[in-house]
């Protein structure tokens, strides 16, 4: 708008211009927009002198625009339009009727609970596009600290005081186990049993690899050494159906690794959890999209 009115005009000086421009009459003008004729007055001299000339020329039954009241009136229009449709889209912004909403989630919650919450929130906002990068824990986390993303779920991150953690609920451990295991005897596995098969690990720096690693050594049972290594829970549940070892993965993936074929028990001595929740930048509002999604997140 800068481009072409000087600094001092008004929206309400642009919307009296236009109304008299529509009606060629002050007293219908004052009628459409609810203003006394002193008040319309004004602010067509304020517009004008703004400007720097004459945009009408009154006489005792009609108004006449000057030629550079003509040439004035189309960027009027343009500009209330253009201003009408930001108006529109804010408001549409705020009632939920258009928008987008950037998250992560870690891979655990994206293949589990997290298509379910996306139905839900799409069932109430049907007109919102959502943006879901499945990525590692310790991505999610750079991706909300970067701000490329607006929230993401995964592991408590501990100290970061740049970061808001939303608690949603703690996790645990399980063992996942091919079909007919010797250990599927067990309603509970302890971690030193696993030391007796090969062990499939995730790839360091994973989290939930140094959270068990350091679990183990807190409580004095010792490492699991691994035989194989991984990048993806997916590839550590294909892995433990064709036979290669046993593992532990995050309660979360339970269903994923049954259906993949594998068993699962809980895991115990010790039993070792974390908690799950929503990460945001702290001291950043969050969008109201944003705001209906952690709503959801949390009901469910």
């Amino acid at each position: 708008m800068n481009d072409f009115i000087p600094k001092g005009i008004t929206i309400k000086q642009l919307k009296a211009f236009a109304a008299i421009t529509q009606t060629r009459s002050f007293a219908e003008a004052c009628e459409l927009l609810h203003l006394s004729q002193p008040a319309l007055s004004i602010a067509i001299k304020n517009l004008e002198q703004g400007l720097g000339g004459r945009l009408l020329e009154r006489s005792t039954r009609t108004v006449t625009l000057t030629p550079e009241g003509e040439a004035f009136h189309g960027v009027v229009t343009r500009l209330l339009g253009d201003w009408d449709q930001a108006l529109g889209e804010v408001h549409n912004l705020f009632t939920m009727k258009q928008g987008r909403l950037s998250m992560a989630a870690m891979p655990s919650y994206a293949s589990s609970l997290l298509p379910l919450a996306l139905k839900q929130y799409r069932q109430c906002y049907p007109d919102i596009n959502i943006a879901v990068d499945d990525v590692i824990a310790e991505s999610v986390v750079d991706l909300v600290r970067s701000g490329r993303v607006e929230l993401g779920v995964t592991f408590e991150p501990g100290e970061a005081e740049d970061l808001h953690f939303e608690p949603l609920f703690t996790d645990k451990f399980v063992a996942v186990l091919p079909k007919n295991h010797d250990l599927l005897r067990q309603n509970q596995i302890k971690w030193q049993a696993l030391q007796r098969y090969d062990f499939i690990a995730l790839q360091k720096p994973s989290s939930i690899r140094m959270l068990i690693d350091q679990s183990l050594e807190k409580s004095g049972v010792g490492t699991v050494p691994p035989a194989f290594e991984a990048h993806q829970l997916a590839s550590i549940g294909r892995m433990v159906v064709s036979g290669l070892g046993v593992s532990v993965v995050p309660a979360l993936t339970e269903k994923h690794m049954l259906e993949m074929g594998a068993e699962c028990r809980p895991m115990i001595a010790p039993a070792i959890t974390r908690n799950v929740g929503v990460i945001s930048r702290h001291r950043h509002p969050l969008s109201v999209a944003a705001q209906a999604m952690i709503a959801v997140l949390k009901q469910q």
